[in-house]
Formats: C-alpha cells, sequence, structure tokens
C-alpha cells in the first residue's frame, strides 16, 4: 500500500502523536537538570570526587549537542519512525542501566549513550508534531512543542529532590523506563516516515563530515562546560581545544557546502525566517537556560534553599507559560506579526531582569520572586511560540526536520554558552566587588572597630579567648563581605542579561520582514 504523501493527522491520532513527541521532548530535557540535584549523592555512592561526579552532566551534554544536528540525516538514513523509536529505546535502556552503574566511569559512558538518544527525541519530536498538523495550524503545534522545552528545566531540580529525599538517586533514571516503553509502542504504532526520505548507501555517507562535527562541536562543548573550572586560557587544555573547535567546525562548514550528499544540509540556512529564528533560539536559549540556572544557584548558595524549594519556586511561572502558549498561538493565527510578539517578549523578559536586579538581597524570600518570576513566564510566551513558528513557518518537506536540527543546536549552545559565560561572570565580579568591599573597610574606622568589639565580645561570652574571639568576629565579617559580594555579582548577571534582550529588540523590528512571512504562511497552507 503506497503510504500517502501528506503527514498531517486529525481526531485521535493527531492528539496520541502530539502526546507521544511532546512526552519525549519533555523526558529528555528534565533528564538535563534532574541529575544536578543527585550529584552529591552519586559522589557518595560511587566514590567519586568532585570532579569526577561533574562528567555525568558534561557527557550527557556533549552527546546531546553532537546528535542534534544530524538528527535529520539519520532520520532519512533509517526513516523516521524507526530513528524516533530506536532513540526512545536507547534513552530508556541507558537509563535503566544509568541506575545500575557500579562505579562513576560505568554510569559517565552509560550518560552519553542516553545523551545520544535524548538528543534524537528532542529534535525529531518537534519535527514530527509540526508534519502532524497543517501549516495554518503551525503556531498551536509549536506553542505544545515549546511548553514542553519550558517546562522541563523547570520540573527537574523540584522532582530530583523529591526523589533524593525519598528514594534514592538510581531512581532518576528508573522513572523512565516505563513512560519510555509505552512512547516506543505507540510511536511504531501511529507516527510515519515521509516519502522523501531516502537511505543512502555507504559510499554517499558523509563520514568525513560526520567525524568533523563530532571533533568541532564535541572540543566547544567540552570547553563551555570545563572552562570556568580549569580557568580558561590559563589551561592548555583549554587552549588546545578551542583551537580544535574553531578549525573542526570551519572545515565541517567548508564540507557540508562542497560535498554531494552532506551529512548537515547547510543550504537550508537560506531561508530568512530560518536564519533570524536560529539566531534568535540562540538568544532564547541563553536567556532561558541562564535564567533557569542562575536562580537555583542564587537561592541554595545564598539563601540555604534546598533543590527542591528552589524548583518549586519557579513552578507558577512555569504554568504561566502553560497559560501563554494557546493565547499566543490564537493571536499568531489572527494574523497578528510575529516580530512585533518578540519585540514585546524581549522588552517584558528585560523588565523581569531589572526587577530580579533591584529585589536581590542577602534574605530575599520567595514572595519577592513571585511576580517577577510571573513577569518572566509572560515573556517566555510571548518569544518561544514566535520564534519556533517563525523558523518553520515557511520550510517543507524534508526542510523542516533539518530547520527543526538547527534550532535546537543552537537553542542547546545558547544554553552552554549562557551557563558558561554567567558561571565566569559571577566568579569574577564577585572577586571584583569583594576586593572593592574590602576597599571600604578601613580599620581604622570607629565603626568598623565598634562592629567588630561587639562580636568579639559575643564571642567571649561564649568561651572563647580574646585572641580567638577577635579572629572569629573578622572572620564573620569577611563572610559578610563575601556574601554581599556574591548579591552584587548576580544583580549584575540579571542586568546585563536583560540588556542583551533589550538590544536585540530593534534589530528583530527592523529585520523580520511582516508582509513576506504574511505571503509565506499563506503559500505554506496550500
Amino acid at each position: 500500500m503506497e503510504q500517502p504523501t501528506s503527514l498531517v493527522e486529525y481526531g485521535s491520532r493527531r492528539i496520541i502523536i502530539t502526546i507521544t513527541a511532546v512526552v519525549c521532548a519533555l523526558l529528555e530535557i528534565i533528564d538535563t537538570t534532574i541529575v544536578n540535584v543527585a550529584l552529591p549523592d552519586m559522589r557518595g555512592s560511587l566514590g567519586a570526587t568532585l570532579n569526577e561526579v561533574s562528567w555525568v552532566i558534561t557527557a550527557y551534554s556533549l552527546a546531546n549537542v553532537i546528535i542534534v544536528p544530524m538528527t535529520s540525516w539519520l532520520s532519512q538514513q533509517f526513516g523516521r519512525r524507526n530513528y524516533f523509536a530506536v532513540s526512545i529505546m536507547l534513552f530508556t535502556v541507558c537509563s535503566f542501566l544509568c541506575g545500575n552503574a557500579t562505579n562513576i566511569w560505568e554510569l559517565v559512558v552509560f550518560r552519553f549513550l542516553q545523551g545520544l538518544g535524548g538528543g534524537a527525541l528532542l529534535v525529531t519530536s518537534q519535527t514530527i508534531i509540526t508534519e502532524s498538523w497543517p501549516a495554518e495550524k503551525r503556531a498551536t503545534a509549536q506553542a505544545i512543542y515549546t511548553l514542553g522545552v519550558i517546562v522541563g528545566p523547570t520540573l527537574g531540580p523540584p522532582l530530583g529532590g523529591y526523589i533524593i529525599d525519598n528514594y534514592s538517586w538510581p531512581y532518576i533514571f528508573y522513572i523512565n523506563i516505563p513512560i519510555g516503553v509505552i512512547a516506543t509502542l505507540l510511536t511504531l504504532q501511529y507516527v510515519r516516515s515521509p516519502q522523501y526520505e531516502q537511505k543512502r548507501d555507504a559510499s554517499q555517507v558523509d563520514w568525513l563530515g560526520i567525524f568533523l562535527l563530532m571533533v568541532g562541536i564535541g572540543s566547544l562543548q567540552f570547553v563551555l562546560e570545563k572552562g570556568q573550572e580549569e580557568d580558561w586560557f590559563s589551561s592548555s587544555l583549554i587552549i588546545v581545544l578551542s583551537v580544535t573547535a574553531v578549525f573542526g567546525l570551519f572545515f565541517f562548514i567548508w564540507r557540508q557546502w562542497v560535498y554531494k550528499y552532506p551529512v548537515v544540509e547547510l543550504r537550508v540556512l537560506r531561508n530568512g525566517n530560518l536564519r533570524i529564528g536560529v539566531v534568535l533560539s540562540f538568544i532564547m536559549g541563553f536567556g532561558l537556560f541562564g535564567s533557569t540556572f542562575v536562580i537555583p544557584l542564587y537561592t541554595q548558595s545564598l539563601l540555604g534553599w534546598t533543590a527542591q524549594q528552589s524548583g518549586m519556586l519557579q513552578l507558577p511561572s512555569t504554568l504561566f507559560v502553560a497559560v501563554m502558549m494557546p493565547v499566543v498561538a490564537v493571536l499568531i493565527q489572527k494574523g497578528i506579526p510575529q516580530k512585533y510578539l518578540i519585540a514585546i517578549g524581549m522588552t517584558v523578559f528585560f523588565i523581569y531582569s531589572y526587577l530580579s536586579y533591584t529585589i536581590l538581597t542577602p534574605d530575599t524570600s520567595s514572595k519577592d520572586f513571585f511576580w517577577v518570576l510571573i513577569i518572566r513566564g509572560f515573556g517566555l510566551g510571548l518569544l518561544s511560540v514566535p520564534v519556533s513558528t517563525m523558523s518553520l513557518s515557511t520550510l517543507k518537506g524534508q526542510e523542516i526536520g533539518q530547520g527543526a536540527a538547527f534550532s535546537g543546536m543552537m537553542r542547546q549552545l545558547g544554553g552552554a554558552f549562557g551557563v558558561a559565560l554567567i558561571s565566569t561572570f559571577v566568579t569574577r565580579q564577585t572577586d571584583l566587588h569583594r576586593s572593592t568591599l574590602v576597599d571600604h573597610l578601613d580599620v581604622n574606622n570607629p565603626d568598623v572597630q565598634h562592629r567588630v568589639a561587639q562580636m568579639a565580645a559575643s564571642m567571649r561570652a561564649k568561651g572563647f579567648d580574646i585572641v580567638t574571639a577577635q579572629n572569629k568576629a573578622y572572620g564573620i565579617m569577611d563572610g559578610a563581605v563575601m556574601k554581599q559580594a556574591t548579591v552584587l555579582s548576580y544583580m549584575d548577571v540579571f542586568l546585563w542579561v536583560g540588556v542583551m534582550f533589550l538590544v536585540c529588540v530593534p534589530f528583530v523590528l527592523l529585520l523580520v520582514k511582516t508582509n513576506k512571512q504574511k505571503v509565506n504562511l499563506a503559500d505554506a497552507a496550500h
């Protein structure tokens, strides 16, 4: 029986396919953050050092960023349904193996393999959802997909915290197994492969391109993950990997342009909407993952919150994004120009960042964060759906998968750049602010002397001798200075991230073509 050209589904089939794809994307993204809260338990259980256990996160991220740009080509090689089903099975089996790892390096290897399956889930899910919905309803399809992308990072920490508090770390992997089995069965039953996917024989496979991609992207991701830990370019390893990343990516791009059967079709970037959408996906990944990374770090390291409390703090914001998604999708379908929604979303994200800058203190409470994070959800809602819809709106056939792969890769890299740059910025700004604060603490100042004397008297009342009491008083003052310096560094982060989004607003208004985009959407609907 000949397979129909159109992959658009209706009724219960579309619902089942959409839910399956969203759940798979959600599983992948949750696994990028859920592990963070389990690292201390893994370290103790497996007898690993802090540096070794951090590879549990790094290995997964490396595999993700390597496989994402190859997903369109792999779908073509094996058929989308088969590739998606195998990716789910690989993710599920490796989840079981991760939970049963007996040493840290076993766990790292299984996490890498799990990441190869997970990265494919993220991008292929977007392609499946996009092609299952009619072109005129792509905004709704992207709203559903984007909801999973935004919810995932927020659900990871509280879910992981709950599992660690009540069970043990292997269960953060075991919970994937029943969901993975069900998703595999539904995929084999309902997902269809498009007719345009044709397998290439071994002589046509761009093995050199695959190698250059793995070397270039893998080196870049390693630099971003480990740069701060290795003190960046003071480390010969980071210098070598940075040079490797530059040359690897340069020759990879050259190879893809000249080879007849490229593993990544760069020519799809000739599409103006996709080109702009890829850049905005990078910026959005920077802001989304950067802010998701900063708030838990701030609340846990400075305010003493648990991972579960930090995750729950962001839950109302995430729920508000869920409410925003269908509203924005309807606005797009009614003809509201996407560039205006994106510009408003970026402006709102700047307001969120500025308000975060103003509320941060050593004693900021969850009540202080509530409305600020709701504003964040409003901004992300206005940003996410228009960017995803615009990126894929004028693509057809296999271009959709290629475009989704580029958008997914840039969102991942944006997040990696965001976390790496913010980590470095916080460390260096903390040192700078500490130096400034210490300069203003004159030991000959009567107020400083009075404060030290008070704390020393309190220490002596607890039984310490005068020298020890005075040393402890100076230690307490030094700790207070360090805490204030750290608060100031986080304030700087929010301010500069907000400025970055605000600066992008005029470029969005100038570069995104409203009239042309409407025509293309109308053409795509036919």
